[in-house]
Parts: C-alpha cells; sequence; structure tokens
C-alpha cells in the first residue's frame, strides 16, 4: 500500500471543507451540501474535490461534523446528503418524507491509538481494553495490560481514555463492538452515539481526538485507521474472536469483511467478525440520500458524483486508509442508486 502522508493539521481543517473548482463537464452552476461522519471525511474530501475537477461549476461542500448531525441533517431537510458510520434506524428514516437511501460508499478500521513513551508495540486482550473504556483499569503498568506485553517496560502512569464528545457514528460502532464482547459494557453504557462514558476525556470529531492523542502522553483513544495512519500514532494489536493478536491494515480489515454479506437494504454490521486473520473492529460507512430529489440538476449531478466514488474514487481509498469496497458492493450501491428520482 502507497501511504500519502499529511500533517496532523490537515485533519482539523476538515471541519469545514468547501470544494469548489472548476474543469470540462457537466453540472454547470450545481452545488450539493453535505455533512456528517468525520471517519469518511479525508477520502470524501479527496473524491469531493478530483469529480469538481472535471464537472465544470460544480461545487460539494461536506461539513465534518459527526454522524449525528449528518442523520439529524436529514431529518431536517437542510443537506442535499448525509453521511455517517451508524447507517440510519427505521424510526429516523420515518421521519424523512422524502424516504431515504442508504449507500456504503467505503469500510474502514476503527483502531485505538496511544501514545506512550518507549512503547512502540502494544497488545491488550478483549478483557484489558473493555476495563480501560470501562474505567477498570487506571494504570499503564495494570497487569491485565502486562499479561500480554511481557518485557515491554510499562510505565506506572495513569491512562488518559481520549472518547468523543460528539454524536458519533464511530463511538456508536465501537460501542457496538464493546458491547457485543462485554456483557457488563452491554448493560451500561451500552451501544450509542454518544453513551454515558464512566471515563474519558472529551474531543470532538475523529479530528479531535487525533490531535488530542498526539499532544497528551500516557493517553488512549479510538480514531479511524487513516487518521491513526497519517498522524504517525501507535496502534495497539487486538485481539480478536478467534484469540489472535491482529495488527490494524487494510489487509486484516478485508479479511473482516470477507465474511459479512451485505443484504437488500445496503446494511451490514460486523460488531466482532470471524476468522482468524480478522481485525476485530471495521465497519461500513454510509452516504446517506434521499429518494426524491425536487431538483433534476441536483439529481443528475448527485448520481454522476456517487458513481465515481464507486468506480475512479476507489482507486485511492487504501493510500488514505480506508478499505475499497467489494465489487459485489459496488454492484449493489450503483444498482441502488435508480431507487433515487426526481420528484416531491
Amino acid at each position: 500500500m502507497k501511504n500519502t502522508l499529511f500533517k496532523l493539521g490537515t485533519y482539523v481543517a476538515l471541519a469545514a471543507v468547501i470544494v469548489a473548482t472548476t474543469g470540462c463537464g457537466s453540472g454547470s452552476g450545481t452545488k450539493l451540501q453535505g455533512a456528517g461522519a468525520s471517519f469518511p471525511a479525508p477520502l470524501y474530501t479527496s473524491w469531493f474535490k478530483e469529480f469538481s475537477k472535471s464537472h465544470k461549476g460544480v461545487q460539494i461542500d461536506y461539513q465534518s461534523v459527526g454522524s449525528g448531525t449528518g442523520v439529524s441533517s436529514v431529518i431536517d431537510g437542510t443537506v442535499d446528503f448525509g453521511a455517517s458510520d451508524a447507517a440510519m434506524k427505521e424510526d429516523e428514516m420515518a421521519k424523512v418524507e422524502r424516504g431515504v437511501q442508504l449507500l456504503p460508499m467505503t469500510a474502514g478500521a476503527i483502531v485505538l491509538a496511544y501514545n506512550l513513551d518507549g512503547v512502540d508495540q502494544l497488545k491488550l486482550s478483549r478483557e484489558a481494553y473493555v476495563d480501560i473504556f470501562l474505567g477498570k483499569i487506571e494504570k499503564w503498568n495494570d497487569p491485565k495490560i502486562a499479561a500480554t506485553n511481557e518485557g515491554v517496560n510499562l510505565p506506572d502512569l495513569d491512562i488518559n481514555v481520549v472518547v468523543r464528545s460528539d454524536s458519533s457514528g464511530t463511538t456508536y460502532v465501537f460501542t457496538q463492538h464493546l458491547s457485543t464482547i462485554s456483557k457488563e459494557f452491554a448493560e451500561s453504557p451500552g451501544t450509542n452515539k454518544a453513551p454515558n462514558w464512566p471515563v474519558g476525556t472529551k474531543s470532538k470529531g475523529n479530528e479531535g481526538v487525533t490531535t488530542s492523542l498526539a499532544q497528551n502522553p500516557g493517553s488512549i483513544g479510538y480514531v479511524e485507521f487513516g487518521y491513526a495512519m497519517k498522524a504517525k500514532l501507535a496502534m495497539v494489536t487486538l485481539e480478536n474472536k478467534s484469540g489472535e493478536f491482529i495488527k490494524p491494515s487494510i489487509a486484516s480489515a478485508q479479511a473482516a469483511l470477507a465474511g459479512v454479506e451485505m443484504p437488500a437494504d445496503l446494511i451490514a454490521w460486523l460488531p466482532d467478525p470471524e476468522g482468524k486473520e480478522s481485525y476485530p473492529i471495521v465497519t461500513y460507512t454510509w452516504i446517506i440520500a434521499y429518494k426524491k430529489y425536487e431538483s433534476e440538476e441536483k439529481l443528475k449531478v448527485f448520481k454522476e458524483l456517487i458513481q465515481y466514488c464507486l468506480t475512479e474514487g476507489q482507486k485511492s481509498s487504501e493510500s488514505l486508509g480506508y478499505i475499497p469496497l467489494p465489487e459485489t458492493v459496488v454492484e449493489k450501491v450503483s444498482a441502488a442508486l435508480d431507487n433515487i428520482t426526481v420528484g416531491k
């Protein structure tokens, strides 16, 4: 995989990205407003910029504000499309009169990144990383951490847990995984976009968590793989369902996806994937479209944008730390565009 390195400041700037470039092609004078998940924001920003270059006058404005806001913006009708790592629930979809079509666009791993001087590699058992986020393990040299890190000089230092402050699809997926592997976590705080964490320093967005981890020694937090990779943060090797300790990578995330069949509604979850080589925390992330658009021109540009993302766009996924969609999923998403039409 060819790594493309970005400065950390790039991710902070993603909170409000406006792409407006000109070139040749169709869609003159058309603007699409999107908002939602920070998880795929670096990839979406790249895609939208490249798409705009070949579409004269097209402006794509994507706000990286978190999945919760992306969903609520679709419900309120204040955007042309939303984005979320937590998809949408049936009761949320029912609030949208124009209907909703979910389109999985990419996938990625949620990693535990950390900042611990002198510790370049760290392994955590399932029990250990659950207990860290339950606030039951408070020191880096706790016996449960030491048990899987023989020979590593773990400091007698407080663990600074970093969690999301906003309504987050990344948080939803992470807490869904923790709830799946821990009955105690399932009972409280449980699966939620904005849980009542028993411990943690709060930061907004994947951008904010990444910055907090980079700036605060002794910290650990959950972020999308690409953010940790670009910021050169150390990432924990996690125990998976098969009892294997797996490093986060494109290959181990693809291994997790391989065992999941995409259903007709295009909503697939991987709360604890099977497979000896599977990384344990992987998710699809969705663009949320309406089933009806009043503007024929907006609909035309939106469908062209999605087709670009499903084809040329997928080629840049790995370099930014994301997983290209399996071809079978690309075909299903492309076919689902037929469900989106002009109307009120």
